[in-house]
C-alpha cells in the first residue's frame, strides 16, 4: 500500500494566516483554488478574546462554466449509476445518438490520496451544454423517451479545472486566550435532531458548526464513533478517523479510532457489545464487527446488517429503546437487571441503561440477564490498540476523512470508506471528486482550533470543494492535523444569537442535524 508524502513547508505567512484582526494583506496566503491570480477577498472579526472569524471569496463564475444533463448508467449493483467503465459509456452513447440526441463520453479522473493510487475512476454521458438549469430541464422529455434517465449538473461543480466562486468561512481558537470551553452537544435527546442556529442560540454559545454524521431522526444519534462528555453514545466504524475534542481547547488531536465494547455476565460469561445507543441490526457507515454484511470495513453513506446483535441504550438516546422483536435487559446504576423481557422497547432508567438483542445475541442474554443478577459493560475507546483516556471534560467526534497529517496532504480514502465494495463508483464520484459544501476541523502548529465552513451547491455563488481540495485548504490555513466532518446539506457555521454566517445548501434551507462543536463561554 502506497502512503506519498505530499510535504509543503508552512511560512510564516501561512501560520498567521488567521490572526490577522482586519482585511487580509498581501502577505496572506491565497487559498489554493483555482489558478493564481483569482481576486480573493478575506475579512475579519473578533467574536471573542481567542476566537475570530474570517470570511473568504474568491474567484469568480467562468464562461466556460454550464449546465449540462447528466445521464444515469446501469452497473452491477445499480441501474442509475452516475459514472461506469468506458464499454458501457460508450454502449450509452450509441444508442443516445441513434435517438438523435448528442451525448459526449467524458473520463473522470482522480488525485493520488494515501491509499488511493491517482488513475482513471470511470467514464460520464453527458448532453448539452446550457446556461442555466431550466434550459436544461427542458431537454430531459427527449431524453425520457429515448428510454434513458438523467438529471442536471453544473460543470463547475466537477472538481475539475475552475474559476469559483468559493467562499469559506473559518473560525479560529486559540485555546491560550478563549476563556471558554469546546464542546460537543446533542442539544437533547439522541433521537431528536437540531438545527445548528439554536443550538448555539439555546446554549449561549459564542459560535459553533455542525458536527459528526448522523442517523435519522428517531434511530440514534451519530453514524460512528462519539463519546459526549466522557460516555460512549455510539461505537466506532472500525478505525474511521474521529476528533478528540478536550473542552479546554487544549490539546485537539485527530487519530483512527476504535472501540471495544464487552458483557460480563455474574457467571463469567462475556460477549461483544455491537453498538451504543442505535437500532440493532442496522450499522450506518458500516465497520462493525462480529460479521456485518456485506462488509466490517467502513463505508460511508451505507448501512451494513447484522441479524445477531446486543446494543445497549443510555438515558441520552431518549426516555425509552426503540421497539421491536427479541429481547432486552433493564439495568440499574449499579448494573444489576431489574427487569427481563421477551421484546425490545421500554423505558430506559435514569442513570442506568438497558441492553437489547436480537437473534442468537437473544439467546445469550436470556441465558445471562436473570433478573437480581448482574451485567458489567466495558467501554474502551482504542488508539492503534492503546486505550485513550475519557473523562468528563472530553469528548470525542467520528467522521473523516482524514485531510492533513503532520503538515501534508493526507487523505486516507480507502480506510475511512470512501472507496465502495462493488462495481459502482457513483459515491466516490459525486462525494470525493465532486465539489460539494464541506465542514472541516483542524488544529495548528500553536495548537489553535480551526473550524471551517465552505458553501457549496450555489452555482455562481459558490462552488463547495472536492475532497482533495478541502486538504489543501486546511493546510493552506495552517493546520498540522485536520479531517472532514459532516458536509452537504448539514454544513453550517452560526454565531452568538443562532446568527447564520454561511448559507447551506438544502432548498428547505438551515438542516437539523445531531449534534453540533459549539464554544461556550464560561469554564463551567
Amino acid at each position: 500500500m502506497r502512503r506519498p508524502l505530499l510535504a509543503a513547508a508552512l511560512s510564516a505567512a501561512a501560520m498567521a494566516a488567521l490572526a490577522a484582526p482586519a482585511t487580509a494583506s498581501a502577505h496572506t496566503p491565497s487559498l489554493p483554488l483555482g489558478p493564481s491570480g483569482l481576486h480573493e477577498q478575506r475579512e475579519t472579526e473578533q467574536l471573542a478574546p481567542g476566537v475570530a472569524l474570517t470570511s473568504i471569496v474568491r474567484g469568480e463564475s467562468s464562461a466556460a462554466d454550464a449546465w449540462t444533463l447528466h445521464v444515469r448508467l446501469s452497473v452491477p449493483g445499480n441501474a442509475s449509476a452516475v459514472i461506469a467503465p468506458k464499454a458501457t459509456a460508450e454502449d450509452a452513447a450509441r444508442r443516445l445518438e441513434a435517438a438523435g440526441l448528442h451525448p459526449r463520453v467524458e473520463a473522470v479522473d482522480g488525485p493520488r490520496f494515501a491509499d488511493v493510487p491517482a488513475g482513471r475512476v470511470g467514464y460520464v454521458v453527458r448532453v448539452g451544454r446550457y446556461a442555466t438549469e431550466a434550459d436544461a430541464k427542458k431537454d430531459l422529455p427527449a431524453l425520457t423517451a429515448a428510454g434513458f434517465s438523467a438529471g442536471t449538473s453544473y460543470t463547475a461543480e466537477d472538481g475539475t479545472a475552475a474559476t469559483g466562486p468559493w467562499r469559506l468561512h473559518v473560525i479560529t481558537v486559540d485555546p491560550r486566550r478563549f476563556a471558554g470551553r469546546v464542546v460537543s452537544s446533542v442539544g437533547g435527546t439522541l433521537t431528536a435532531t437540531d438545527k445548528v442556529s439554536d443550538l448555539v442560540r439555546a446554549s449561549g454559545a459564542v459560535a459553533g458548526v455542525n458536527g459528526t454524521y448522523f442517523t435519522s431522526a428517531g434511530k440514534g444519534g451519530s453514524a460512528g464513533l462519539h463519546v459526549l462528555n466522557g460516555e460512549p453514545t455510539s461505537e466506532a466504524n472500525n478505525g474511521r478517523t474521529a476528533l478528540i475534542l478536550p473542552q479546554s481547547g487544549r490539546g485537539v488531536r485527530i487519530a483512527q479510532l476504535g472501540t471495544d465494547l464487552r458483557v460480563r455476565a455474574q457467571d463469567r460469561a462475556t460477549r461483544e457489545l455491537d453498538g451504543v445507543d442505535r437500532l440493532p441490526g442496522l450499522v450506518d457507515n458500516c465497520g462493525g464487527v462480529g460479521g456485518d454484511q456485506p462488509t466490517e470495513r467502513p463505508q460511508h453513506d451505507v448501512t451494513c446488517t447484522d441479524p445477531d446483535e446486543l446494543v445497549a441504550f443510555t438515558p441520552v438516546y431518549g426516555a425509552s429503546s426503540p421497539a421491536g422483536t427479541g429481547a432486552e435487559a433493564v439495568l440499574d446504576a449499579s448494573g444489576r437487571v431489574t427487569e427481563f423481557r421477551e421484546s425490545r422497547g421500554t423505558a430506559i432508567p435514569a442513570g442506568g441503561r438497558t441492553v437489547q438483542a436480537i437473534g442468537t445475541a437473544a439467546d445469550w442474554l436470556r441465558a445471562h440477564a436473570r433478573p437480581g443478577t448482574r451485567l458489567a459493560i466495558s467501554e474502551r475507546v482504542l488508539d492503534h490498540g492503546r486505550p485513550v483516556r475519557l473523562d468528563s471534560r472530553t469528548s470525542i467526534l467520528g467522521a473523516g476523512p482524514q485531510l492533513v497529517r503532520d503538515g501534508r496532504v493526507w487523505v486516507d480514502a480507502y480506510a475511512d470508506g470512501l472507496v465502495h465494495t462493488g462495481d459502482d463508483q457513483s459515491f466516490y464520484y459525486n462525494w470525493v471528486l465532486r465539489r460539494n459544501p464541506r465542514t472541516m476541523v483542524g488544529v495548528d502548529r500553536n495548537g489553535r482550533l480551526i473550524m471551517v465552513a465552505a458553501d457549496g451547491r450555489a452555482p455562481g455563488y459558490s462552488e463547495g470543494l472536492s475532497v482533495e481540495e478541502a486538504a489543501k485548504v486546511m493546510r493552506s490555513l495552517g493546520a498540522v492535523q485536520a479531517m472532514n466532518v459532516d458536509g452537504g446539506g448539514s454544513t453550517t457555521m452560526a454565531t452568538a444569537g443562532g446568527a447564520l454566517v454561511n448559507r447551506p445548501s438544502d432548498a428547505a434551507g438551515e438542516r437539523s442535524v445531531g449534534d453540533g462543536i459549539l464554544l461556550l463561554p464560561g469554564r463551567g
